[in-house]
């Protein structure tokens, strides 16, 4: 089996490399290998690879600069999605693409399903949900996992932000309100090696078959928790010099923060679905964090 691999210099891209080695060839491509603002370009490295699966982890994640960068959002979230799904109908292969949790407004009571009504607050949740969108109508085999709150060694996020931080500070003021599963890149890698290993062993899919799960990692906290997770672990991690305790980082409400993109109280996804057709059960975020610190802090040892 060849899989086309977009965005593999990314932190999920970067997982994935390691996770769909074992099905096969994997042609890897970073933003250096395929300007995705390059539609023809990207349709002709789609034509010329001939992949029986594409994986798309390439998106625009920064969410408050999508506000003022809207073109360029929607250009990789929303019309990048479309064309690759029209190349996948057409030569019959099987597009996977990542998704988020700021498809939501945040308002329900509980963990969304992945059937319950969309209303993205920001311009990045907006294109994101037009991405699912022009898959579905373009009728091709497709995977669309929704995740959240994505961080791993690679790349920039929340741990790394918090982290500098941490090293710079006595105190820091981190949103309680906003609610969610952190999920590590490895996590969502590994969950979808596993699925394209029983779909490709087992049942299969139908031709334009499309299925959409959420993925996310156990146990939903606020970003003012993980920070102190965060602060917490690296304390015990040799390595890590931290003028910050867990005590020092102090809960704030949305208002107190104010951003460019509106988020999401509620970010809890259920993965009921993910689990029951696949025999999965989502871990929890923990461990996967410690490992990243123990990474992190290797690499800072050894100088790179």
């Amino acid at each position: 089996m060849k899989t086309l691999l977009l965005g593999s210099d990314g932190q999920v891209g970067w997982q994935l490399q390691r996770s769909l080695a074992p099905h096969g060839e994997v042609v890897a491509c970073s933003r250096r290998d395929c300007d995705l603002t390059d539609l023809d370009a990207l349709r002709l490295v789609l034509r010329r690879e001939r992949p029986q699966v594409i994986v798309n982890a390439a998106a625009y994640t920064a969410v408050d600069r999508a506000e003022s960068e809207g073109e360029l959002a929607w250009q990789l979230n929303a019309v990048v999605p479309e064309v690759l799904a029209g190349e996948a109908a057409a030569c019959g292969a099987l597009l996977v693409h990542y998704s988020t949790d700021y498809v939501f407004a945040g308002d329900k009571i509980g963990a969304y399903v992945e059937d319950d009504p969309v209303a993205p607050l920001n311009l990045y949740g907006r294109s994101k949900l037009a991405g699912e969108a022009a898959i579905r109508a373009q009728r091709c085999k497709s995977l669309i996992f929704r995740t959240s709150w994505v961080f791993g060694a690679r790349g920039n996020n929340f741990v790394k932000t918090i982290l500098r931080l941490a090293a710079e500070r006595e105190n820091l003021r981190v949103v309680n309100d906003q609610i969610g599963a952190p999920t590590p890149a490895a996590l969502i890698a590994t969950v979808t090696g596993v699925v394209l290993a029983m779909l490709r062993h087992g049942q299969g899919m139908a031709t334009a078959e499309q299925r959409l799960y959420h993925l996310a990692a156990r146990r939903p906290v606020s970003w003012c928790e993980f920070a102190q997770a965060i602060v917490a672990e690296a304390l015990q991690t040799p390595g890590f010099a931290l003028t910050l305790a867990p005590e020092g980082v102090h809960p704030i409400s949305s208002a107190e923060y104010p951003c460019a993109a509106q988020r999401p109280l509620n970010s809890r996804l259920d993965c009921s679905r993910l689990e029951q057709d696949f025999g999965l059960q989502m871990p929890d975020w923990q461990p996967y964090l410690r490992r990243m610190l123990q990474l992190l802090a290797l690499k800072q040892r050894n100088g790179y």
